[in-house]
């Protein structure tokens, strides 16, 4: 038996509640199957565009109406968890139960520490929220002092903000608790709560958000984990990308990753956070495998026959 982190991204999983919905039940399947095979699961997943559909949406009230406040990113953070989490539950005990698996589901609000003074606060980079063109954008951060605006591979232009490097894990003994209890546990949603820990040990929240695939990373490490499983839109990760020589990998070490990386094989924002995280968990302990692939092929991946696998 293995244990499993299983990294889910916030583009697969839907625009809206009913198209997130379906998407989950279509993951729910894959994850019920590593269940049935005897692992055991901790889901992780990504928010990105659903913390900026919050965040917009208390924006857009607040302009409107005085009795709606602006909310602070962490708590969009943190009702993207929750509103996640439940549909992932759901799904997930529907496969379960048509499966007859005795496992009992459960979303933990976890809290992720970041260092203050990380660099990432001096240069935002992660995308959230919704497209915009770029007329839109600069008249919206013209309008918004603060708001940083930047264009997204082509897409349109996003907001971004900081994504600090994740450090320690508030919540990680509940997490290990549920999991010695078979509890398949929801966990670091949308790369975790950014807070920071002031000298007296309180907890204050950041307007940041932390990368999901690091968050991930250093999910699998403290639940010690034997498989990190970062699941995208595509089977295997690729080198020389949309070039006439592009080929799939199946298999990376760690320093053949590092080597890529350096010659700029991956996008930022895209391929590239896969990577590095892949590389951290392989690193981080004898024995430790990340695979990088797709959804519909997540049991394969798992048991080597896809995605492209990352170790020592």
């Amino acid at each position: 038996m293995a244990r499993i982190v299983v990294a889910l991204g916030g583009n697969a999983l839907g625009n809206h509640p009913q198209e997130q919905e379906e998407k989950i039940a279509v993951a729910a399947e894959a994850l019920t199957r590593l269940i049935e095979e005897g692992n055991e699961i901790v889901v992780s997943h990504g928010n990105g565009p659903q913390v900026g559909m919050i965040r917009l949406a208390f924006d857009t009230a607040s302009e409107q109406n005085e009795k709606v406040p602006p909310m602070p990113l962490e708590i969009c953070t943190a009702m993207s968890q929750g509103y996640i989490g439940y549909q992932l539950q759901k799904g997930l005990h529907e496969s379960l139960k048509k499966k007859h698996l005795p496992w009992q589901v459960a979303t933990v609000v976890t809290q992720i520490t970041v260092d203050p003074k990380d660099p990432a606060f001096e240069n935002p980079t992660k995308p959230i929220g919704a497209f915009y063109d770029e007329e839109t954008a600069r008249r919206m951060m013209e309008e918004t002092p603060g708001l940083v605006m930047r264009e997204d591979a082509g897409r349109g232009w996003r907001q971004v903000v900081a994504s600090p490097i994740p450090c320690e894990i508030v919540e990680d003994q509940s997490i290990r608790a549920l999991l010695e209890k078979e509890f398949v546990v929801i966990a670091a949603g949308g790369g975790g709560i950014p807070v920071s820990r002031a000298e007296d040990g309180t907890l204050h929240g950041v307007e940041a958000v932390i990368d999901k695939d690091f968050a991930s990373a250093r999910l699998a490490e403290v639940v010690g984990a034997d498989c990190l499983l970062i699941l995208t839109a595509v089977e295997h990760v690729c080198i020389h990308y949309g070039r006439a020589d592009e080929r799939e990998l199946a298999h990376m070490t760690v320093a053949e990753a590092k080597a890529h990386i350096a010659a700029g094989e991956f996008a930022p924002g895209s391929m590239l956070p896969k990577v590095e995280a892949a590389v951290a968990f392989a690193r981080s302990g004898k024995g430790h495998r990340a695979v990088i692939g797709s959804l519909e092929h997540a049991y394969e991946a798992v048991e080597g026959k896809s995605g492209t696998a990352v170790t020592l």
